[in-house]
């Protein structure tokens, strides 16, 4: 069983009686993002693919802050689970106030080498997923929610080659959260994007075989924790005057 770093719950709670989705929510950022808006006062939703126990981890985690959660089963590749995760996540605790798409896959390598197969998957999930969730979401909010989407620093800044296919998923992100934005602001409903740069996480260690590489890209000559991301997310959650925006965690990896 993972146990999970909490923040004291008395400098918070602009969320309380409000439900979160997080897509991709078992472990790493998303896993972050949903402790942290749970300490915000959220009931939290997570899906996973394969990390059951560690979803269910995260789901205790949150119960023992004193608010509802649940895991949910839900492949973003698939275009029915993308979205239908957005109405299971209603039906489980009531509603939903705040969207936070993090579920994403990354297929590095030279251009040669990335097979049909590896576009279609990096799309489905990174792009398509991301698309259906926000609408149906937009479907299921009321005035004033908030569509938040994990991007890339390699949304901005592609420093060496390999990462075409993923670069150019996350930047597809960039143009969809705008025109959310747009579309969605008479609502009240705010989209906006997070760009991560190196993050401490099982998938990208920042003791692991590439870190040295990643972390002289960094101007603070450093990789970033969930936790950091997830304090950007959670404010983005509570701010009302902030969309179509791109913020960066990145320790200077743009600078």
């Amino acid at each position: 069983m993972t146990t999970y770093e909490t923040h004291d719950k008395t400098a918070y709670g602009t969320l309380d009686g409000k439900v979160a989705l997080v897509t991709g929510g078992s472990r790493g950022i998303g896993a972050a993002t949903a402790l942290r808006l749970a300490q915000e006062g959220a009931d939290v939703a997570v899906t996973y693919v394969n990390g059951k126990e560690a979803a269910e981890d995260v789901v205790r985690a949150v119960q023992a802050l004193g608010r509802r959660a649940v895991a949910l089963r839900a492949d973003a590749g698939d275009a029915a689970e993308a979205a239908g995760a957005v109405d299971r996540a209603v039906e489980a605790l009531g509603g939903l106030y705040v969207l936070v798409n993090n579920a994403g896959v990354g297929v590095l390598g030279p251009l040669p080498d990335l097979a049909p197969a590896d576009v279609d998957r990096v799309l489905a999930v990174n792009v398509r997923g991301v698309f259906l969730a926000s609408r149906a979401a937009a479907g299921r909010m009321r005035e004033g929610g908030r569509i938040i989407t994990i991007g890339s620093c390699m949304a901005q800044r592609v420093p060496g080659p390999g990462g075409t296919l993923y670069a150019m998923s996350k930047a597809a992100l960039v143009g969809l959260t705008k025109a959310l934005a747009r579309e969605l602001g008479g609502r009240g409903i705010t989209a906006n994007i997070v760009h991560p740069g190196p993050i401490d996480t099982d998938m990208n260690p920042a003791d692991g075989p590439y870190a040295a590489g990643q972390t002289t890209l960094t101007a603070l000559g450093r990789f970033g924790t969930a936790q950091e991301v997830a304090a950007t997310v959670a404010h983005l959650a509570g701010a009302a005057y902030v969309t179509g925006a791109e913020y960066t965690v990145d320790g200077g990896h743009a600078a």
